[in-house]
């Protein structure tokens, strides 16, 4: 049974959420503060933040959850404005919905950001691998997008630029890893939401722009990503990181 973190200080919200879940087979886990659940974090699947809590800012709350899990957050609102929200997915969180929200659409929600997510930090021993990790420590080959110094590890999702690992947020790293598939092709706006984000996304695609500007701020230079004005976005690389892209 997957353990569901609700973080709000309304308890009568709180406990129509936990309902919910229970009935539909996910066991509930209730912070009334963004300090609380950051002590409640240890086996949650995802998160429900309010953004709007009693001790700390509702982006602040995301960036220190994402700090130490990589459980999707789903950040929850009846009053947080535009920037709210995308501070918010700034910060690390995976989708917005708006309150009140029916428990169905709930349910389908959190099953999306399930099926979407995935590991990260250490990477898992494939099967027939050592638990311990005895092979080389060397980045696997078939799990490795690279384009000039820029490499990401696809199984640890880490980023590594000129041998120094770069920190990057869930979305950043998917971000990257889908303009680095293709150095240099041009990516169209709606294509990057749709698998970056949601295809039935209906949030601002502000959102994108946040995360390219950061992701840019992270890897030192603008040039890394290019805008393509009125279609969206392609990586290349820097002519002063010493190569470009074909």
């Amino acid at each position: 049974m997957r353990t569901v973190l609700i973080v709000d200080d309304d308890d009568d919200v709180a406990d129509s959420l936990a309902q919910a879940l229970t009935e539909h087979g996910f066991r509930p886990r209730r912070a009334a503060a963004g300090a609380e659940a950051l002590d409640l974090l240890d086996d949650v699947s995802i998160v429900l933040l309010e953004l709007s809590l009693p001790d700390l800012a509702g982006d602040e709350v995301c960036r220190q959850i994402r700090e130490q899990s990589c459980a999707p957050i789903l950040a929850m609102s009846s009053q947080a404005e535009e920037v709210d929200r995308v501070l918010a997915f700034h910060m690390g969180a995976d989708a917005f919905a708006p309150k009140p929200l029916g428990s169905y659409e709930l349910i389908a929600r959190i099953h999306a950001l399930l099926r979407r997510s995935c590991r990260c930090g250490a990477r898992q021993p494939a099967a027939g691998e050592a638990a311990d990790g005895g092979g080389s420590g060397e980045p696997d080959a078939g799990h490795t997008l690279s384009t000039g110094p820029l490499q990401l590890d696809l199984r640890a999702r880490t980023v590594v630029l000129h041998d120094k690992e770069i920190p990057v947020t869930r979305r950043e790293f998917d971000l990257l890893a889908l303009l680095i598939e293709q150095p240099g092709t041009v990516h169209w706006r709606r294509d990057i939401m749709a698998r970056v984000w949601d295809e039935n996304w209906f949030g601002s695609t502000r959102t994108l722009d946040v995360h390219v500007g950061s992701l840019r701020c992270k890897l030192g230079s603008r040039e890394w990503i290019k805008t393509v004005r009125g279609i969206g976005y392609r990586l290349v690389v820097p002519a002063a990181a010493g190569m470009s892209v074909p």
